[in-house]
């Protein structure tokens, strides 16, 4: 037997020993680095999140999930404009940070017969451009819910399958090896309409028919004329919620046991003539075709609704989900996307919140039941985004969250120092500082004018700046646009109210004479911007398309979108011009949508003299009656009265409400400023002064964050306060705490400039007045500085001391045009 010296032996263990760690190391960490699951392991499988990117962020996930999600979901509209584009960066750069993959939800903006190799192309061109340094994986998900009627791309098989090729070739010679995702709906009852041999939009009943029997009815299958091949479809994907509202009234139940395996597994065909169905997704196109399938989730819960518990709805759905697709017969289902988001249901305005993580009650259960899944979570791609030359990093949104009892302290001392600005109003030296005018113009309110166009020329800009500080729902929950049509009806009731008893011909023909002035400098404005956009030169998009920040009419869930504003305008150029042109251009259904609220002014223009005079005659209480009940109606219905482009972002029989309101305190302004003045109602004022104060400590409160100088008020959970927002603030349709903060806010503004006016003039009234007292001038001119902006390239890379500066250029430029009177002749002001 042969001995070894002693030294030999110890070499021999060593050597051993690190064979032994080295075997029962996992390979990766053996050499000094962490092996990510992979995309093309079929036993890898992800956990991704939708979010509500205006809102909230990938960061923000992940600390209340514990981990960052896998990959994380995003909505881009196609074509993708300047803002879009912008909006991806953003997200690609959060995501990156994460090491998450990314998921894109295309939804078509134009029609899908519309999407040739050239569009494809400059799309996929735009997308490998914002992704550019990303290390993970692209999934595409390209015009989901295609077997559906409502989404404006649904139900027209062959056009969908020849944009599906075009848009997976080019991404797939663009992009470094994308993931082509096939979703489609598997809502029950599909076509969703009742049995017809004539298919909407013209699309051949042949290929809808897939049962033979001439009509296209709940016989047919919901998936196969919507396939687009093997060769191009890498997964497949399906939205399968909890939710069974319907059409009915919202309501909070439990899931039934078994409810998402069974639509997991549920099949389409034959249903009319009460066979089962034939065509079984999950067999038929997951494991025949062995493509991966990625489900997008849910659970409807709606606060306020009645019924069961939040975390008894939620925790019973995410069981469900995560153990059925544990099962070995679920092994296919490679990714489950939750969604993370709040939503507001048309009609109704039913608020919802899908999410899973909203508060620690429910985030820590959802973590402990996503860890029994099978399901990775992030890190699973290197994070950070590699460096590219050429291409610079997008800069972080972040800001400063103040939480605890600084927050409290923070709140505490606004509302001292407004409660001390009260007081000190009322000592005898400050009647020194008050305002003493007595001439027909109100410098106070030119002042306030001023104000609110500043905050709509920078919000409509749009690009990040410290002004944006300021801008954005900082003195309360209220914009620039809201105060802008109040301060309008002001005015008008001071100009024409005092004449309106004796001199109502001229106050009609003033009023119909300035109405019919903006109606034309509309029409103007849209046909210059409309030649703009025709030279190659010039990109128009910022004011010819609008992005979708989530806070309209379409609620959160069409953040990303891009809508075309000029769809058609292309007909203008050709003869005969298309049948509908020209009445979508007189009625304003185009046009910039930073000048769209000029139509909602032609129309209260008109029916104003009617208002007047039934303010002069006494009828005060009904007009504003009758002004409150059509808010009502319009804010509850919301039906439209005219098809103009305004009625999207400013509907008529909402929006009146400011416009009347103001106008009525014109017509009594002197009545107004003497009953508050009155020392036994000085404590009234001062309490709707401490209460602007409070909705602007609020509107701080919220999660919404503009620059990595903004801060929040941790004051409240994050979903008490959507909630809240949503139910009682929300803009488009000017919910009933938005109104009342506008009032608010209005009667605090113009009492600090009475009290303080001679500090308050020096300091800035030389600036503001001026912008006020020629707000129309302003408005006009400022939607060709949008595009003269969006046209620098420099200012595209979101630098926030560059778009600064550039902001105080351009409000000093608009500013020299009205002191020199620039083209004052030929612009109305």
């Amino acid at each position: 037997m042969p001995t070894f010296p002693l030294a030999a032996r110890q070499r021999a263990l060593a050597v051993l020993a690190m064979l032994l760690v080295m075997f029962l190391m996992p390979t990766g960490q053996a050499w000094g680095s962490v092996q990510q699951p992979s995309v093309e392991d079929p036993g890898t499988r992800f956990f991704g999140a939708l979010l509500d990117w205006d809102k909230d962020s990938a960061a923000d996930y992940a600390q209340r999930l514990g981990a960052p999600a896998a990959l994380y979901g995003q909505n881009v509209s196609m074509p993708v404009d300047e803002g879009g584009r912008e909006y991806l960066k953003g997200y690609f750069s959060q995501i990156a940070d994460q090491g998450s993959h990314a998921l894109l939800t295309v939804r078509p903006a134009i029609d899908l017969k519309d999407i040739n190799d050239d569009v494809a192309a400059t799309f996929a061109s735009q997308i490998t451009t914002a992704a550019a340094g990303f290390r993970g994986k692209v999934f595409v998900r390209f015009a989901p819910e295609m077997n559906a009627p409502w989404v404006s791309w649904g139900q027209e098989p062959e056009a969908y399958r020849a944009a599906f090729d075009k848009v997976a070739a080019a991404l797939r010679a663009s992009l470094p090896d994308p993931v082509m995702v096939w979703s489609p709906t598997a809502e029950k009852d599909y076509p969703f309409q009742v049995a017809t041999s004539t298919p909407p939009k013209g699309v051949p009943l042949g290929s809808l028919d897939t049962s033979g029997n001439g009509v296209w009815d709940q016989d047919d299958s919901a998936f196969e004329p919507y396939y687009p091949g093997d060769d191009v479809v890498d997964w497949v994907g399906l939205s399968v919620y909890h939710d069974t509202t319907g059409a009915g009234v919202a309501s909070n139940t439990l899931p039934v046991a078994g409810e998402f395996n069974d639509a997991l597994h549920a099949s389409s065909g034959g249903s009319s003539s009460g066979e089962g169905g034939t065509d079984n997704f999950y067999s038929t196109y997951v494991q025949a075709r062995t493509k991966p399938l990625l489900v997008e989730t849910g659970a409807f819960y709606s606060p306020g609704a009645g019924g069961a518990a939040e975390l008894d709805v939620k925790e019973t759905w995410w069981h469900q989900v995560f153990a059925s697709v544990a099962e070995p017969g679920n092994g296919s289902v490679r990714a489950v996307v939750w969604n993370e988001t709040t939503d507001v249901r048309e009609p109704g305005r039913v608020p919802i919140d899908w999410r899973a993580t909203a508060e620690p009650s429910l985030a820590d259960p959802f973590r402990t039941s996503l860890d029994t899944s099978g399901l990775s979570i992030g890190p699973v791609t290197e994070r950070d985004l590699e460096d590219v030359p050429g291409v610079e990093a997008p800069q972080p949104k972040t800001g400063t969250v103040i939480q605890g009892w600084a927050a409290w302290a923070s709140a505490g001392s606004v509302l001292v120092a407004v409660a001390a600005l009260w007081l000190l109003s009322s000592r005898a030296f400050a009647n020194k500082w008050s305002y003493t005018g007595t001439g027909k113009r109100d410098a106070r309110i030119d002042m306030l004018r001023g104000l609110a166009i500043v905050f709509v020329v920078v919000n409509h800009v749009g690009i990040n700046s410290v002004f944006q500080l300021l801008s954005q729902e900082t003195l309360g929950v209220v914009s620039g646009a809201e105060l802008f049509v109040m301060l309008s009806g002001v005015v008008l009731g001071m100009v024409y109210g005092p004449r309106i008893a004796t001199e109502l011909g001229d106050v009609v023909d003033g009023t119909t004479k300035r109405a019919w002035k903006l109606y034309f400098t509309a029409l103007a404005v849209v046909l210059i911007v409309y030649g703009l956009s025709l030279l190659p030169f010039i990109n128009a998009a910022a004011v010819t398309t609008f992005t979708d920040q989530g806070t309209g009419g379409a609620g959160r869930a069409a953040a990303g979108t891009t809508y075309d504003l000029y769809a058609g305008m292309e007909g203008l150029l050709q003869f005969p011009v298309p049948q509908g042109l020209i009445p979508a251009l007189l009625l304003l259904q185009v046009g910039p949508w930073q000048f769209n609220i000029m139509g909602l002014y032609v129309v209260l223009l008109l029916i104003s003299p009617l208002i007047l005079v039934a303010l002069s005659r006494g009828f005060t209480w009904l007009v504003l009656t009758l002004s409150v009940g059509l808010y009502t109606a319009g804010s509850i219905f919301r039906f439209r009265l005219l098809p103009s482009q305004f009625e999207d972002s400013f509907p008529l029989l909402v929006w009146q409400l400011l416009f009347v309101v103001g106008m009525t305190a014109g017509f009594y302004r002197h009545q107004i400023i003497q009953w508050f003045a009155d020392p036994r109602r000085r404590l009234l004022l001062g309490v709707c002064i401490f209460l602007a104060a409070a909705c602007a400590v609020f509107s701080w409160s919220g999660p919404y964050m503009t620059n990595q100088l903004d801060f929040r008020l941790a004051l409240i959970p994050e979903t008490t306060f959507r909630y809240v927002y949503d139910t009682f603030f929300s803009r488009t349709y000017l919910g009933p705490g938005r109104v009342l903060n506008v009032f608010l806010i209005t009667i605090a503004l113009y009492a600090l400039l009475s009290a303080f006016w001679k500090p308050l003039s020096r300091a800035v009234g030389w600036f503001f007045i001026p912008l006020g007292q020629a707000t129309l001038y302003v408005f006009i001119m400022h939607v060709f500085f949008i595009v003269a902006i969006a046209n620098v390239p420099a200012l595209r890379d979101g630098n926030l001391w560059l778009n600064t500066a550039v902001y105080i250029a351009l409000l000093a430029i608009l500013w020299v045009m009205v002191k020199t009177k620039f083209l004052f002749r030929l612009v109305p002001r």
